[in-house]
């Protein structure tokens, strides 16, 4: 690859030429100090907290006037952190033990909790340690008086590039910014997630690449393959506008008929969910059309508390995702948590290595209290929708005999507390290990679904680290042994006759649409703003060829071959 093309991670889907622009991030240079009065200096950070909040609220509902509740609601999560007795509360407390500047004790902190959600093993998750590093980068900035970037600098037609992008910069973002360049960062991150909801074309974790971009430059950005092109020619230029304008109207057209089933030209109903990660981003999924939830990520009400989340704050959350679908499949993925997690209120072990630790079905067997807590919640909850129990990262028969033997306690214990529950909810499992996509066969005869996680089976099969920037280039879902896996897991599961769904990222990349219909999937749940687009691809799909394609793929060496086939 010349040096006039840079790849990078397809982020945010489309394309854009537009003239870059660096968007300049204020990082204060911290010293620490020792203070002689460390209650003043807690006065000192509690008058700037105060100011960060007027700052957020206000930027709150700047978001919510244009791009709507959903991604207002990021800010929500901003302000939560200004009041939690975890984050402020600590600081406050080591300023005082320690005797030190609020500008050292602030960093400190910010780092360590940001630290411990890089390492969940939730992509969702782990996206939030943005958020706290931008939370903590305004306290910062505060507290040293700089003033941030201003964003009116950019004028239509720009294409942002920066290190990284916190959501509070994209929401900041003025109406004609083309795209965003970053040198780090990967679908998952807010950032990604906040221009696919703007609709702007991304192109994340382009590295040191970044330097060889100078302000001003022309940039054409593909936003599908996660390629940039520095300076282009006319012709290219003209191309690419061309491409554009297909693109925009073939969107249109998708988001038009977005409400209407996903039905493959030949007759075959494929099901097309949204993957959430708290009550808030329910607007954009029905929005979008989709026709259930395929993953409800749990972890946010144990994250976002100081205590163990009780059975009544679990059922009412739950409950308001089930009346919002009404009677549409909810997918709720219990805790995926373990001793990786820094819960100011629990005392979990620190772990090497967590993506192969202690955690979901695993801690959750370990501690039946907490996970039979979720369990009630959820059978009182069922009685408001059509209720789907997902365990994850199991990997043997006895995990799900044992998960069951719990979740029938549950049922027990609240029958004879004179409890509503749902009498019949569907009880499936993840597979996102190898060995249960290896030996699905066996684990199909003990569950009503199977929902394959694609970000994690393809880090675990191709031993890639998601999150690894270094290897991002290993890291790609499309890989034949991970599709190998996929057509496993459907097959096993047709020879019982259940339900099988993919929530990985995979399930949203509309390249693959039919390769995944052809391996027999039944069910795809992806982030909201992506079910128009796949949904009208299903529509274009008959199921004899699609099986041909899913054959061909499977004989293919590499991803890049892979997703070609689409285009033939």
């Amino acid at each position: 690859m010349t040096a006039d093309h840079i790849k990078g991670v397809a982020a945010a889907p489309g394309l854009a030429i537009g003239q870059a622009v660096r968007w300049r991030k204020d990082r204060p240079k911290v010293e620490k100090r020792q203070v002689d009065d460390a209650d003043q200096e807690v006065l000192r950070l509690e008058k700037i907290v105060d100011r960060a909040k007027e700052q957020l609220t206000r930027l709150r509902e700047t978001t919510r006037e244009r791009m709507g509740d959903d991604e207002a609601g990021i800010f929500d999560a901003h302000l939560s952190f200004l009041d939690d007795p975890a984050y402020i509360g600590e600081i406050k407390n080591r300023i005082r033990d320690k005797k030190e500047n609020a500008e050292a004790i602030s960093e400190e902190v910010t780092e360590e909790m940001a630290s411990m959600l890089a390492s969940l093993p939730d992509e969702y998750m782990q996206a939030r340690a943005d958020d706290i590093r931008d939370v903590g980068n305004r306290i910062l900035l505060l507290l040293s008086g700089i003033e941030p970037f201003d964003p009116s600098l950019l004028q239509s037609g720009s294409i942002v590039i920066a290190d990284d992008l916190a959501p509070s910069d994209t929401a900041q973002f003025p109406p004609g910014v083309a795209a965003m360049v970053t040198s780090r960062g990967s679908k998952t991150a807010h950032a990604a997630i906040m221009a696919r909801t703007l609709g702007i074309p991304a192109v994340l974790g382009i590295g040191d690449n970044l330097d060889q971009i100078q302000e001003d430059d022309t940039l054409i950005v593909d936003g599908d393959e996660g390629n940039v092109t520095i300076n282009p020619d006319a012709d290219s230029q003209q191309k690419a506008r061309a491409e554009m304008e297909r693109q925009q109207e073939l969107r249109r057209a998708a988001l038009e008929k977005a409400g209407s089933d996903a039905v493959t030209a030949d007759g075959k109903r494929i099901q097309v969910f949204a993957n959430i990660g708290r009550p808030a981003d329910l607007e954009t999924a029905l929005q979008n059309g989709a026709e259930g939830i395929g993953l409800f990520r749990t972890e946010f009400l144990y994250l976002e508390n100081d205590h163990w989340p009780t059975e009544e704050e679990q059922a009412d959350a739950y409950a308001k995702v089930l009346k919002a679908f009404e009677g549409k499949p909810v997918v709720i993925r219990t805790l995926d948590i373990g001793g990786d997690k820094d819960l100011p209120y629990a005392d979990l072990p620190t772990e090497e290595n967590p993506f192969l630790g202690h955690r979901a079905i695993r801690f959750c067997l370990s501690n039946p209290e907490i996970f039979k807590t979720q369990l009630r919640a959820l059978l009182r909850a069922g009685v408001h929708g059509d209720l789907w129990i997902m365990f994850p990262m199991v990997e043997n028969v006895s995990e799900i005999r044992e998960a069951k033997s719990l979740l029938e306690e549950a049922r027990s214990e609240l029958e004879k507390e004179g409890h509503a529950v749902a009498q019949q909810p569907k009880v499936g499992i993840m597979i996102e290990v190898p060995a249960a996509a290896v030996t699905a066969d066996v684990l199909a005869k003990e569950v009503d679904f199977m929902s394959i996680g694609t970000n994690d089976l393809t880090q675990y099969t191709l031993a890639a680290d998601r999150g690894n920037e270094r290897v991002a280039p290993l890291y790609d879902a499309a890989h034949p042994a991970v599709l190998r896996l996929v057509r496993q897991t459907c097959d096993a599961a047709r020879q019982e006759g259940i339900i099988t769904g993919m929530c990985g990222e995979l399930a949203g990349d509309p390249k693959m649409t039919e390769v995944l219909v052809g391996l027999g999937l039944d069910e795809l749940s992806m982030s909201a703003g992506t079910i128009p687009e796949v949904k009208e691809n299903v529509r274009r799909i008959e199921t004899a060829p699609a099986r041909t394609l899913a054959d061909e793929a499977l004989t293919k060496s590499d991803p890049v071959e892979i997703r070609s086939l689409s285009g033939k």
